[in-house]
């Protein structure tokens, strides 16, 4: 079994010793602010205890794995769509929009691309292929998520100093209560995605 999976081997289209880069995104069923996504090549060789899907860790432990993901990894990127892009392309396309400029942004090129999911548009010539839970089950779209979470999570804490009303540095512009009820109080902002369901 290679030991970027966590728990299934390689697809069998890839070849062993192929570079493949793990894609995952965050902010997706958020109703403000920016889709991220990153890409993640991981060495033959690494492993970590605490890698996950990084639903499944702590807020402390996607912090503490994130700048061991970006000093053993090959090659890492982060890529965004804004909240304008979503709203004119719709979110899965705009998701699939920031694993792309995720995967220009690599300074390594891969030899094939795993995605988490079951939705993606082919990327140049690389060989592809989806994972549902992918990111519970292998190592590099697992750093993906790990990365493309934690940087969200910073953006949207950075970007509630300018709409503190809204609560974004605890809800992260998920659709929770608080959020929802500060939408119907001061009505949404220029960050919000006005194709969404704002408001209860």
């Amino acid at each position: 079994m290679s030991k970027h999976t966590l728990m299934s081997p390689l697809p069998a289209c890839f070849a062993p010793g192929v570079h493949e880069a793990g894609c995952d995104e965050a902010g997706r069923g958020c109703l403000a602010g920016p889709v991220y996504a990153a890409a993640v090549i991981l060495p033959d060789d690494f492993t970590h205890p605490l890698l996950n899907d990084s639903k499944q860790l702590t807020e402390k432990q996607r912090y503490e794995l994130r700048p061991v993901i970006e000093s053993c990894a090959l090659a890492w990127a982060v890529g965004t769509a804004s909240a304008a892009e979503i709203d004119e392309i719709n979110i899965l396309k705009a998701s699939i929009l920031a694993m792309h400029r995720a995967l220009d942004a690599l300074t390594v090129r891969p030899g094939a691309v795993i995605v988490d999911g079951n939705r993606f548009t082919q990327y140049t010539d690389l060989p592809c292929q989806t994972f549902v839970k992918g990111d519970g089950r292998f190592a590099n779209i697992a750093a993906a998520s790990v990365l493309a979470k934690t940087y969200r999570d910073d953006a949207m804490t950075a970007l509630a100093a300018q709409y503190p009303q809204y609560g974004w540095e605890i809800n992260k512009g998920y659709p929770t209560a608080a959020h929802r009820k500060a939408i119907e109080q001061f009505g949404p902002s220029p960050l919000h995605r006005s194709t969404f369901k704002l408001k209860k």
